[in-house]
């Protein structure tokens, strides 16, 4: 019996943290931040570089309403990083599962997981004005003051 319950636990846990990873980050894909963009609709590129001091350069963005942006994340250092866009809020439930679930993987639009070295991509199209945050949510870093914003202005 108790063995029963340990692999339904288990499972669950399993279930919740995989609906997570790969799930809308609680509104994500609501408009609120925006969507994900399509390759071909890009207006520009910004390359952003990640660092082992757990900062990333530029930290802060400006980008019109509607643009199609496509980030290019350069993993300088010799750690893993993320770009995470979301809310505040968003960022800082997810990074809370991520202190649960260090391992955990992410496969959404709004995400680019990028090893030492290495570079990845988000393509993003900012629907609305105002604040759009993003940060790295592997253990520690988000409590160093790895994240950013990107601030929308209002289309004319």
């Amino acid at each position: 019996m108790k063995t029963a319950h340990l692999v339904v636990l288990v499972a669950g846990l399993g279930l919740s943290a995989t609906a997570f990873a790969s799930g809308t980050h609680a509104g994500g894909h609501d408009g609120t931040i925006g969507q994900p963009g399509k390759a071909g609709k890009v207006n520009r590129t910004i390359t952003v570089e990640m660092n082992d001091a757990m900062r990333y350069s530029p930290a802060n963005i400006d980008v019109k309403q509607g643009e199609t942006i496509r980030f290019v994340v350069r993993n300088v250092g010799k750690v893993k990083h993320e770009f995470v866009i979301g809310t505040e809020a968003e960022l800082k439930a997810h990074y809370e599962q991520m202190m649960k679930f260090p391992d955990m993987e992410h496969e959404d639009p709004q995400t680019a997981s990028v090893a030492p070295g290495k570079q990845g991509e988000v393509i993003w199209q900012f629907t609305r004005a105002g604040k759009v945050d993003f940060a790295c949510l592997q253990p520690g870093h988000y409590d160093a003051g790895m994240k950013g914003y990107v601030d929308v202005a209002k289309k004319r």
